[in-house]
């Protein structure tokens, strides 16, 4: 251990850098982890204090740090080439990559068009979807998107147009493009004022006159499917995204659905989509492609899209898109050591044990006053904490609850990061089931001594 150095890089690290949706103000006060390495489902400080991912190093990592297999694969590329533009050439990892993504997607996708993470992957999508209409005979009036509010697509300006969380796109509303947008469907805050199952699946019915109101204008639907993450782990409710794709397919609008968080069995399922028999006209992958070992990205799309971007040179049909490190040969060689695990190993079945451990294990919260909801699917779970269960009520943004309850829960060995104040819990798919009980031990006991400690609201 040494608290020197520990130190020194906290005020190196205070004195040039800028960290993402970070307060620095805030960060400048505080004594920040640094983390040093990582091993298996662990990460350890400079101090040597271990920690349990418990948000996957936000959501990528799959298999635990230092995976061998995954390790192996990239040590192997590195000896062979570790750049080379994929703007008018090729390469093998990447052809191979592809035949495997495209394997393990919902069948009817077709093509992979490589980028850098789930933002450009999901910019690419929107503007695909855009450029395909403009060039198909008949299909010029079809430019609207069709969003759901909470809905976070990334952080471009195309991906935030196609957003809805006011805390992170408001300020940048004059540079975004209008979207159509319908309430999201999430039955703890209804936005209609209804509950299952008496509700009726109503906002499916809603969104199915959307749909069908403005056929003549949408190119395309955009969904995070079954789970929005970012909003806090809003659950779709069960046969919306069926009906959604059902709706669009009738109405001639694209589907876009958005699994850079859902994806890779995160769900119980390889895709989100799966679990409802779903296959979109373009889907958008990251995160968990690479295991969390390096930036890569795709956007598989069906024969259909990829067609009417094909011409003469002169007509420039071209989809003029495209990133230095497209199809990084390192990112590729990472995403096949990764897919790899899913066939030597029974990964969706592992989950499915995982998943019914974390749901037993955070049953105990339910009755804590300010659990107002545990929502959970497969190994992606939020806990949302609430001043007044009855009235649903949140605490002041001032008070800082899950960011409190965050930090508390590093003193039980676990990192985990809240979103306001759900507080989200997503650990590796490789984790035990005594890792996940400990998670949602260290999890509950941070809530109650948190809470313990707070006074009332008013």
């Amino acid at each position: 251990m040494d608290m020197n150095r520990t130190e020194s890089l906290r005020k190196r690290d205070k004195a040039v850098l800028w960290h993402p949706f970070t307060q620095m103000a805030d960060w400048e006060k505080d004594e920040p982890l640094v983390i040093e390495r990582g091993e298996g489902n662990y990460l350890f400080d400079t101090d040597g204090n271990r920690y349990f991912d418990g948000v996957s190093s936000l959501w990528v990592n799959l298999f635990g740090h230092r995976r061998k297999e995954i390790d192996d694969a990239v040590r192997a590329q590195l000896d062979t080439l570790a750049h080379s533009t994929f703007l008018g050439l090729t390469h093998p990892p990447a052809i191979e990559l592809a035949e495997k993504l495209l394997a393990a997607a919902p069948p009817g996708l077709s093509r992979v068009f490589y980028s850098d993470n789930g933002s450009t992957a999901m910019e690419i999508a929107i503007k695909m979807a855009f450029q395909y209409w403009r060039q198909k005979e008949g299909g010029g009036k079809k430019a609207a998107f069709l969003t759901l509010s909470e809905a976070y697509h990334g952080d471009t300006i195309g991906s935030v147009s196609a957003g809805g969380i006011d805390l992170f796109h408001r300020i940048f509303r004059p540079l975004l493009f209008s979207t159509r947008r319908l309430p999201t469907p999430h039955c703890y805050r209804c936005p209609y004022g209804l509950s299952r199952p008496s509700c009726g699946l109503y906002c499916a019915d809603r969104m199915e006159k959307e749909v069908r109101d403005a056929k003549d204008h949408l190119a395309a639907a955009i969904v995070e499917p079954l789970v929005q993450g970012a909003a806090g782990m809003l659950m779709m409710p069960e046969g919306y995204l069926a009906r959604l794709r059902a709706v669009t397919r009738e109405c001639g609008v694209l589907l876009v659905c958005d699994e850079v968080a859902t994806g890779f069995g995160r769900t119980g399922a390889m895709f989100a989509c799966d679990h409802e028999g779903v296959v979109p006209d373009i889907l958008a992958v990251a995160k968990g492609l690479t295991g969390g070992y390096l930036p890569l990205a795709a956007t598989l799309t069906t024969e259909e899209i990829y067609r009417g971007f094909l011409g003469r040179y002169e007509e420039f049909r071209t989809f003029f898109h495209g990133h230095s490190y497209t199809a990084n040969p390192l990112g590729c060689a990472a995403a096949l050591g990764t897919l790899s695990l899913f066939g030597k190993e029974d990964v969706l079945g592992r989950v499915s044990g995982l998943s019914a451990a974390m749901e037993k294990s955070l049953a105990s919260l339910a009755a804590h006053p300010n659990v107002g909801d545990i929502r959970q699917k497969g190994l992606m779970a939020g806990i949302e904490i609430v001043a007044d269960r009855p009235a649903k009520e949140r605490f002041p943004s001032e008070r800082k609850i899950g960011q409190r309850v965050a930090r508390k829960a590093r003193e039980r060995g676990v990192i985990i990061r809240p979103l306001g104040d759900v507080i989200v819990l997503m650990p590796p798919l490789s984790s035990t089931e005594k890792e996940i009980e400990d998670l949602a031990d260290a999890a509950g006991w941070a809530i109650r001594e948190v809470l313990s400690a707070e006074g009332p609201l008013r």
